[in-house]
This record gives C-alpha cells, structure tokens and sequence, in this order.
C-alpha cells in the first residue's frame, strides 16, 4: 500500500472527523508518521504527554501493520512499552516504525518517536505487537 492509500485507511477506520496523522514514507518494513501537534498534547512543564507519545506509537504502529497487510482493520495492539528518554518539546510528532517480525498472528515492531521540535533528539523507544485476525 501507498502512504496515502495507509493514511487514507485509517482515517477510514476511525471515522476520523479531522487529519489524525500524516503517513509520510512507507517502505518494506518502514513506516514514518506525523502526529500534528495540538496544545491538548501538553502536559505541565510544557512538554509532550506520555499519552500523546503512545498514541503516536500506537498509530506507527498500526500503520505498519496495515502497509503490509493492506485493509486488515482488526489487527489490534497486544502489548506496548516505551521508554521516555528525553522530554519531548512542543511539536507534531514524528515516528518512525520498523518491522521486526511479521508472523501469521502476530506482528513485533519498535518506533523511535521525536518531536518536530528537536527532531534530532529520540524521545521515546517502543516496542510492541498487534495480533493479527485468524484468517478463514
């Protein structure tokens, strides 16, 4: 699947009312995201809430997923874990995600997150799965 068409997708399944993200490359095993930024992402000290880091994962994530499989809306996250490395100043968040692994039931990937902010500094480590539906 083309950026687009993963983007596209997306929105589609969640019925999105405003741009959740942008899918800026995808390639085998390879997915960039931006997550625009929203002052609602902030949390005190001025700086970029976890929840809004895990979304931003969670949607890296998920976006692999489906430029792989193509329109599979029910793979889901089984697991997630994310290490806060630096504090993310205010800014879209960008993901990058890679495929570690792409079973029959389950797929394993990491995304490196930064903030647009000081896109040279890593923010976050994520590792996590998405079960995959059973086919048939």
């Amino acid at each position: 699947m083309t950026a687009q068409q993963v983007e596209d997708l997306i929105h589609l399944g969640f019925a999105a009312k405003r741009k959740m993200l942008a899918i800026e490359e995808v390639r085998p095993h390879y997915v960039r995201a931006r997550l625009p930024y929203r002052d609602s992402m902030l949390r005190p000290g001025n700086v970029l809430s976890g929840p809004a880091l895990f979304s931003a994962a969670d949607l890296v994530m998920y976006a692999l997923v489906l430029s792989h499989l193509g329109p599979e809306l029910m793979a889901v996250t089984a697991n997630c874990n994310i290490n806060f490395v630096a504090k993310a100043k205010p800014g879209d968040i960008v993901g990058e995600g890679r495929m570690i692994k792409l079973g029959r039931r389950l797929a394993v990937m990491e995304a490196l997150l930064y903030s647009s902010a000081e896109p040279e500094t890593l923010v976050a480590h994520v590792t996590g799965s998405y079960a995959l539906p059973v086919k048939g």
